[in-house]
């Protein structure tokens, strides 16, 4: 029976979800297969990495027939996958710890990071964006468009290593690498993962303020590339919105002039927008590699370039998993959106 048919047999209700869950299900897996797959065909010995290149052959035939590296690759593919289902990741080989607590662990701070910078772009890439609408061909509207090109064009590395060395090094107004200095260490007991909450959540404001000096500058450098984005497709949605005719007859019929732009033209942009920020808070949760590399942040984009570089396969498919998901939840919840502020769409 083909999945059509198998669909056509549910009740009404249940076929929107079993369509949602079978297209997510078909996603991940193909998503898996071909990480797998390339995987494999990279040139990296992942036994060479757990026993070293001085190891004799006995025990580099041990440690292979370990990893089942002697089994055909749809053969272990089917296991990974198999093992995976049931939450098992497999053993990361470059810490010695399991996947599963490894993620645990360095997720929680890279959606500390994204969540500050994403805050940090929308904050500041909307007003821009309906300031430039507004008054295009301005000096406001050069200056905009001005800051957005520079953040879509300046590597984040480069302005990483450059705001350490002005903000840190020489004005000392911002924390250095790391989620908090060296004294602050093991105070706060994990909770959420999150060490702004954790520490408030405990009163420990000491370290709160700590930890807010060290995710100033790598969450602002990391959300300037996203602001740029944000504060041009604003600045597009509201151009287009404001060249309608109802914008005409709103003014004509002696509605103010912000009360056009922010009651009738930006509510008409508010589901366009929506997609736009989902997608731009997952590139910064897939995008944090090399902000976390340059400010030493204990995140996923680490962890994940970590296991690249050692050819680590179960903490790399581990983290393929997560941002697959990631990405497929924030669409679902763009779409949640859209039914909720377009009634069209329902």
């Amino acid at each position: 029976m083909r999945a059509g048919e198998a669909a056509s047999l549910l009740p009404g209700w249940v076929r929107p979800a079993w369509r949602i869950v079978s297209s997510v299900a078909v996603t991940l897996i193909g998503l898996l297969a071909l990480t797998f797959f390339i995987g494999r065909m990279l040139p990296i010995d992942p036994v060479i990495s757990i026993v070293g290149d001085q190891a004799d052959a006995s025990t580099y035939d041990m440690v292979y027939h370990q990893l089942g590296l002697d089994k055909p690759l749809y053969m272990q593919f089917w296991l990974f996958v198999s093992d995976m289902l049931t939450g098992n990741f497999g053993q990361a080989l470059f810490t010695g710890n399991r996947v599963a607590v490894d993620i645990k662990r360095v997720f929680p701070a890279t959606i500390e990071l994204a969540t500050v910078g994403l805050t940090f772009g929308v904050s500041i890439g909307v007003p821009i964006g309906v300031l430039a609408a507004v008054y295009r061909g301005s000096p406001i509207d050069h200056v905009a468009r001005f800051i957005g090109l520079l953040g879509y064009s300046s590597p984040t590395f480069w302005l990483g290593l450059m705001g350490l060395v002005v903000f840190y090094a020489a004005l000392g107004w911002v924390g250095g690498p790391g989620r908090l200095d060296v004294f602050f260490l093991d105070i706060v007991e994990p909770r959420t993962g999150s060490i702004l909450i954790d520490s408030a959540l405990e009163g420990e404001w000491e370290v709160f303020w700590n930890a807010v000096s060290h995710i100033v500058l790598p969450a602002s450098i990391l959300g300037y590339a996203q602001m740029a984005y944000i504060s041009r497709m604003t600045r597009s949605f509201m151009l287009e919105q404001l060249g309608q005719e109802y914008i005409i007859a709103a003014r004509v019929k002696g509605l103010s002039k912000w009360r056009v732009v922010w009651r009738h033209a930006f509510r008409n942009i508010a589901v366009q927008l929506i997609t736009v920020i989902a997608l731009a808070y997952a590139f910064l949760l897939e995008g944090a590699v090399l902000t976390e590399t340059v400010f030493a942040w204990p995140g996923f984009g680490r962890y994940l370039t970590s296991g690249l570089l050692t050819g680590d396969m179960n903490a790399v498919l581990a983290c393929v998993l997560i941002v697959g998901i990631t990405f497929v939840c924030l669409n679902l919840l763009s779409d949640l959106l859209y039914r909720i502020l377009d009634p069209r769409t329902r």
